[in-house]
């Protein structure tokens, strides 16, 4: 495996030696096992075509990106990760090298994998299955309604270039990888070279699936030093690293003026506070030293979210010290991963294994005293099961400094990204709070409280120098996903040092990699553009009932206006003593004059919705399957006894299911009285079949 680790650009494989290029394979850098040190691959970008591969995912991957919809490219992801499912013992192997062990491995593979699963399902959940993403309600900007305006989203019409770190090549490349393939946009991939070989490995695995629409996905292994001078406005940067790149990169005049879209996720001095009722013997001071040993120890503490600054109080200190200490003893065995009960591999690399103890040295010479573990080179467990020194692998053991100047500004600011960690003490929760914003904006902090009080006080204080919080206690101590681990559904992301990005998110990452804008025309004009009815276009009320369509047949603006019917005191009289709904403003006349929104008695709004179904449903079986519910439900004008109501439903949108027989159908509902009045409106959604109900069926 020392021959040089491709790059797939330009819908093929590339490497140096190609005929696309002629570097010699003495040359490049050279990647080692994180473990034994042994030579791994080589990586160089020399003689790689970099503007030619962005301009290959700006026409060709863009193309073929955009002539499918939302739910077509979601079911696409849910393909790829099925086709990295079944090759995933090749990726666990490989990352073993990296020094990651079967548990950092789950994170990373079977992380990004799931990551994958959780965007399918929500961009079939909450997308349109369509191109245009329709965003808040319509705007209306003139008195007769000719006039609207609404706000859409577009897939941006560039490339999605996207620098991970090494800590996760296969999590950190798919949490990126998946918003911007559901958004429209195609991808290139820029892994870190130490580790970069993984990634590789799960690019080659989706482009030998066959799934991959043509230009979609592209991997650059080895660096890209004149990428910015080929971006342009339409393209977006994803960057997940140090603090000081981040701020370099942001300031390349093509982000500052050229308009590329630079989104950062870096370094982050998080923290962990535990509550002062959480004494030694609770569950929530179990729960926190658990959750420190865990993030000390995960990947070998190189995580973006690892537990940095643990802050304690004054008086649980000490014992929070030998908690830590005996559950290290008990539970970390540090070696090399394809060692038998090894819990803790390597860094990732010598270099990094370096840098961290050079970090370490810095939190020592500002007062941190070492209290838990030692800086001096391991005795660790080798691949063969036998024990001893490493000199060539890249390990470093658990390490907690003690601080006993909390203030010192090198434990806010200096992170050594490893198995390091400090212990701050605090007097007060304003103190607590106020070391936690001292680390100048965090990915995530955790509470470990079973105080509500203090729980609200320490949240309502951090919450703006925070990504992400945890609140930890004995009710959710055993489900709790932990504070290191994103979630694809909430934000990753965090103000200030940590980036100001909100990488992951659920749909608010896919809309990061499309554009919003704001459009006003007529009701017919967003009628055509969103894919959406709306009141005042075209609606077509002849014909069939829209009931005996199927998706087929069924177009938006089908309509049916019913007849009216009138209500009466002995309606309302019985629907409330059938629902026990005997509420004074259906049963007291006095009472209902009094208030200020009831002229007297007036019907039930529940009563109106049943009966507008009454009036509108077609009751034969046929196309329309079920009706699944209703939302944005308003009252708007009440209704006396001696009114009558009618009316309109309109179908608003429909969105075929891709792996289903049948659809969605939301229709527009609007009950009007006898003097046009709006009385109620609100959405219908209905499944109904794709195709026409055979007659047989129906016998």
């Amino acid at each position: 495996m020392t021959d040089y680790l491709p790059s797939y650009v330009q819908g093929g494989w590339w490497t140096p030696s190609s005929p696309a290029g002629s570097l010699s394979l003495s040359k490049g850098t050279e990647v080692r096992d994180a473990s034994t040190g042994e030579v791994v691959r080589r990586v160089s970008t020399e003689g790689l075509d970099l503007a030619g591969a962005l301009e290959y995912a700006r026409t060709a991957g863009h193309a073929s990106l955009a002539a499918l919809t939302f739910h077509q490219r979601a079911l696409l992801l849910k393909q790829f990760a099925l086709a990295l499912t079944e090759r995933k013992e090749e990726l666990y192997a490989l990352s073993a090298r990296t020094g990651a062990t079967k548990v950092d491995s789950w994170v990373d593979i079977d992380g990004g994998i799931g990551v994958l699963f959780s965007y399918s399902g929500k961009g079939r959940r909450e997308l349109p299955n369509s191109r245009v993403h329709v965003d808040g309600p319509v705007e209306p900007l003139s008195k007769d309604g000719s006039f609207l305006g609404r706000h859409v989203y577009t897939t941006l019409p560039g490339v999605a270039v996207q620098i991970n770190a090494f800590n996760f090549p296969v999590w950190g490349s798919l949490e990126k990888l998946a918003p911007a393939f559901l958004a429209g946009m195609p991808t290139v991939v820029k892994p870190a070279t130490p580790t970069g070989y993984l990634a590789e490995a799960m690019v080659r695995i989706l482009v030998e699936s066959g799934l991959l629409p043509e230009g979609s996905l592209q991997l650059i292994s080895g660096s890209v030093p004149d990428l910015f001078a080929n971006l342009r406005l339409g393209d977006i940067v994803g960057f997940t690293g140090s603090a000081s790149t981040a701020e370099s990169l942001k300031a390349h005049p093509a982000v500052q003026t050229g308009g590329v879209r630079f989104t950062a996720e870096t370094d982050s001095i998080n923290a962990s506070v535990l509550g002062t009722d959480a004494v030694e013997g609770t569950p929530e001071f179990d729960a926190y030293v658990r959750q420190l040993v865990t993030e000390m120890t995960a990947k070998a503490g190189q995580k973006c979210t690892a537990i940095r600054r643990a802050i304690v109080p004054a008086a649980t200190a000490d014992a929070v010290i030998a908690a830590v200490q005996a559950r290290i003893d008990e539970k970390t065995v540090l070696g090399d991963p394809r060692a038998e009960g090894v819990t803790m591999g390597p860094l990732a690399s010598s270099a990094q294994r370096d840098e961290v103890l050079r970090q370490v040295r810095r939190l020592q010479d500002a007062g941190g005293r070492v209290v838990v573990g030692t800086t001096d080179a391991p005795e660790v467990r080798h691949a063969d099961g036998s024990t001893g020194a490493a000199p060539d692998g890249a390990f470093v053991s658990p390490v907690l400094l003690r601080f006993d100047d909390p203030q010192a500004d090198a434990v806010h600011d200096v992170e050594a990204f490893g198995p390091v960690s400090s212990l701050l003490t605090y007097g007060t929760t304003a103190e607590a709070a106020a070391l936690v914003a001292r680390g100048g904006g965090s990915l995530v902090t955790s509470i470990a409280t079973h105080d509500p009080v203090q729980a609200v006080e320490l949240a309502t204080r951090i919450a703006p120098f925070n990504g992400r919080m945890l609140l930890l206690d004995r009710d959710d101590a055993r489900s709790s996903t932990g504070h290191g681990s994103p979630l694809p559904n909430l934000v990753h992301g965090g103000p200030g040092r940590a980036g100001g990005g909100e990488e992951l998110g659920g749909i608010r990452a896919v809309l990061h990699h499309m554009q919003r804008t704001a459009v006003q025309g007529s009701p017919e004009m967003l009628t055509a553009l969103t894919g959406v009815w709306h009141a005042g276009a075209a609606a077509n009320s002849s014909g069939r009932h829209p009931f005996r369509k199927s998706l087929a047949e069924l177009r938006i603006g089908d309509q049916i206006v019913s007849a009216s019917r009138e209500v009466t005191l002995d309606d309302i009289e019985t629907f409330a003593h059938f629902t026990g709904d005997t509420f004074y403003a259906h049963m007291d006349e006095k009472a209902a004059a009094a208030n200020p929104f009831f002229p007297g008695r007036v019907a039930h709004g529940y009563l109106l919705v049943s009966w507008a179904a009454g009036l509108f449903v077609d009751p034969e079986p046929g196309p329309v399957l079920a009706n699944y519910g209703l939302e944005n439900l308003r009252f708007v004008t009440p209704v006396s006894p001696g009114d009558t109501i009618r009316v309109e439903l309109t179908a608003k949108q429909i969105t075929p299911r891709e792996t289903d027989e049948y659809g969605e159908v939301r229709w527009d509902a609007v009950i009007r009285n006898q003097d046009d009045e709006i009385v109620a409106t609100y959405d219908v959604l209905t499944l109904v079949s794709k195709e026409p109900v055979a007659a047989a069926v129906l016998a």
